[in-house]
């Protein structure tokens, strides 16, 4: 998943998808003299190595293999795991709302496999860092496996330590707490984030949420919002096309908001009924053009 310049045939060092017609799925690094063992046969990294993108390739066996490249949501389905992690539909949707791209610094809690953490050092790019912690010592030592396999462990900084003493960071552009209690920490979280910096949590229940939604007001936390990524896929069959038998509904709340300067409590406090018939109706009025126009260009 490293930076590198896009090439129409796969090369040495490349990350490499195989697929069986059943969808069967392997994702390797190609390397000279290595094979791939299947149930469908075995397959040389040698005979792979300079094959174009999408060909058919065939194991020892005369069994058939697609050669594809990963995208990151192939890479993160496919992550060593001791813990559940994100959703590719939910970690997407995080990376555009708090604006990680090339170049941020950007702070998580709870590095866990380390889903996140990868799909965030991919976003920064190599000019970017990623800095993530977790007081659980296993966790950090297979999401720092996961990173190298994946060429991404130089752009992370991984410490093990409880949050609840602090972040070293600050003025970082955006923090994520993948933790089952963020709202014991929004001091903190708010110490590390520069003013207006955007902070971003998953939860999985309503109690937790409206928890955290009082401790947002109570250390100076604005523009609040919560949602939920709802995913539904088709059957791609002309004749028979319709929604799959099994969806990815509920997989948490997200939770975002920005810290800001303690002076804005004097203007108008979010949350009071001006500013909440305001918000309302610039969202209805966003709501209706999409609806109207489709999505802004």
């Amino acid at each position: 998943m490293e930076d590198k310049q896009s090439t129409p045939n796969a090369r040495t060092g490349d990350l490499a998808q195989l697929v069986s017609p059943t969808n069967k799925v392997f994702i390797i690094r190609l390397t000279p003299g290595e094979e791939l063992h299947t149930h469908r046969g075995i397959l040389h990294h040698d005979d792979l190595i300079g094959q174009p993108w999408g060909s058919q390739v065939l194991t020892h066996l005369g069994k058939a293999y697609f050669l594809l490249q990963p995208s990151l949501s192939d890479v993160l389905r496919d992550l060593k795991r001791n813990t559940q992690i994100m959703y590719p539909k939910d970690i997407g949707f995080v990376l555009v709302t708090m604006g990680i791209g090339p170049g941020v610094h950007v702070v998580e809690a709870g590095t866990g496999s380390g889903a996140l953490t990868i799909a965030m050092a991919w976003a920064v790019g190599e000019g970017g860092r990623v800095t993530s912690y977790d007081q659980r010592p296993e966790m950090q030592n297979l999401a720092r496996k996961n990173l190298e396999r994946l060429g991404l462990l130089e752009r992370v900084s991984l410490i093990q330590r409880d949050i609840a003493e602090g972040f070293d960071e600050q003025n970082v552009d955006a923090l994520f707490l993948d933790v089952p209690n963020p709202y014991d920490y929004l001091l903190q979280a708010r110490r590390a984030l520069k003013p207006g910096g955007y902070f971003g949590t998953i939860l999985p229940t309503v109690n937790q949420i409206t928890r955290l939604l009082d401790a947002f007001y109570q250390f100076d936390y604005a523009f609040v919002d919560v949602c939920e990524i709802i995913l539904r896929y088709y059957k791609t069959v002309a004749e028979r096309f319709r929604p799959t038998d099994r969806m990815v509904a509920h997989t948490g709340y997200l939770a975002f908001a920005r810290p800001m300067l303690e002076s804005y409590k004097k203007s108008e406090p979010p949350g009071a009924p001006d500013a909440e018939q305001e918000r309302s109706s610039a969202e209805e009025d966003e709501a209706e053009s999409w609806a109207d126009d489709g999505p802004p260009e």
